[in-house]
């Protein structure tokens, strides 16, 4: 990855690394830490003193993605992924995975391209550094930073592709870092995604009416939505507690609730989620 693709967090300029130090024109620096990620979040963009996933929460996402019972998902970003790099003509350009939590699909999107000989720059971002330390135990050859989804440290109009899989949705950060015609993909929980989990938990389910089209249009046009669907069996008790903790629904049920469920291992889930694919539209011209 070329450093100048990150940017300086405080005064927008360019960053560039000597040794172990991130460095712009401002003589801001910024050291890498000894687990070899970047920390470019600023203080005054914390709205907690130690914001986005506590260390529980990214040992049990690690702990169910190393299940695999999300692969496919993986693998079918992946799939995507090196067709638009191919399609690109070198196999090269910048990828970003923004919410990447501890680096499960990063990692395999990366090893992935790589095996098909495809060598774009990769980097993961996420604002929990307790995500992003157990992300540079997956893989070294991914730029790690610990940064704000909604103020990326990344130059303007210099990313190929923005993943965003079960993260918030910014549409005017994610404009900004993209070029012209570049790939946002996009991923969101279908209404049937894991409906099985919600209905043992809860007595009144609303089906989600979740639609991300409208609230990118101003930025994006969509090129393609899929729905990706299987069911995958739980067999084992910590299977299903590390689901519930990596999940929303670890902090809405209680003990009684959560016991029931455990119960009635083995149990089939489904998996649901849109992958949809939208293009960064050509800035307006200005009206003279």
């Amino acid at each position: 990855m070329s450093p100048s693709i990150l940017a300086c967090p405080m005064c927008q300029q360019p960053l560039q690394q000597v040794d172990k130090v991130l460095r712009c024109a401002s003589n801001h620096c910024f050291d890498q830490a000894k687990q070899g990620y970047w920390n470019l979040l600023l203080v005054q963009q914390k709205k907690s003193r130690d914001p986005g996933d506590n260390p529980s929460m990214v040992e049990a996402r690690r702990q169910f993605l190393d299940l695999d019972h999300y692969r496919p998902l993986a693998d079918s970003i992946a799939a995507i992924l090196a067709q638009e790099l191919v399609g690109n003509g070198d196999g090269t350009g910048q990828i970003l995975d923004m919410g990447c939590g501890e680096g499960y699909y990063s990692d395999h999107w990366q090893k992935s391209l790589a095996q098909q000989q495809l060598q774009p720059g990769f980097i993961g971002l996420d604002i929990s550094k307790h995500a992003i330390k157990a992300a540079t135990r997956r893989n070294k050859n991914i730029t790690w930073l610990v940064a704000s989804g909604a103020r990326m440290p990344i130059a303007a109009a210099c990313l190929d592709v923005l993943t965003v899989v079960f993260s918030r949705l910014m549409p005017e950060p994610f404009s900004k870092v993209l070029k012209t015609d570049a790939l946002l993909l996009l991923v969101w929980p279908s209404s049937k995604h894991l409906l099985q989990l919600k209905q043992a938990l809860y007595s009144d389910l609303k089906e989600s009416q979740y639609d991300p089209q409208a609230e990118l249009e101003e930025y994006f046009s969509c090129q393609s939505q899929s729905l990706l669907e299987f069911d995958f069996v739980l067999h084992h008790e910590q299977h299903l507690t590390t689901l519930l903790q990596m999940t929303p629904h670890s902090q809405r049920v209680n003990e009684e609730q959560q016991s029931a469920i455990l119960k009635a291992l083995p149990i089939t889930l489904t998996f649901s989620v849109n992958i949809g694919l939208f293009r960064k539209r050509a800035p307006a011209k200005s009206d003279r």
